[in-house]
Formats: C-alpha cells, sequence, structure tokens
C-alpha cells in the first residue's frame, strides 16, 4: 500500500501523520483499531492475519 493511503486511512483515526515513517503508521493505525502491533516484525510467515490490511507490505 502507498504512504498516501496509509496516511489517509491514519487520518480516519485521528491519527497525527507528521514525519512518521510508514512502519510507525501502520502500527499507530493497529494499536487504533485494537489490534496487535505486529506490522514489520518479522512474524508475517506465523501470525495467521491472512485478510490484514497490510499483509502484502508485512515482514
Amino acid at each position: 500500500m502507498k504512504l498516501e493511503e496509509i496516511k489517509e486511512i491514519a487520518k480516519q483515526h485521528d491519527i497525527k501523520v507528521g514525519k512518521l515513517k510508514k512502519a510507525d503508521l501502520v502500527k499507530a493505525i493497529q494499536a487504533a483499531e485494537g489490534n496487535d502491533t505486529c506490522f514489520d516484525s518479522g512474524k508475517a510467515s506465523k501470525c495467521g492475519q491472512a485478510e490484514c490490511l497490510w499483509r502484502a507490505d508485512c515482514n
């Protein structure tokens, strides 16, 4: 997902985008949604969240 799309989602959750990096924005969105902040944590192959919005970009 492109950074601009992520920024839009962040704004919908009232997250101040500022100069946050992509991974930090995704983690902030995950937290705002009440999900585990697992993006880019190296757990993608074992997280079991195949339908996750961030799956394609996750490691």
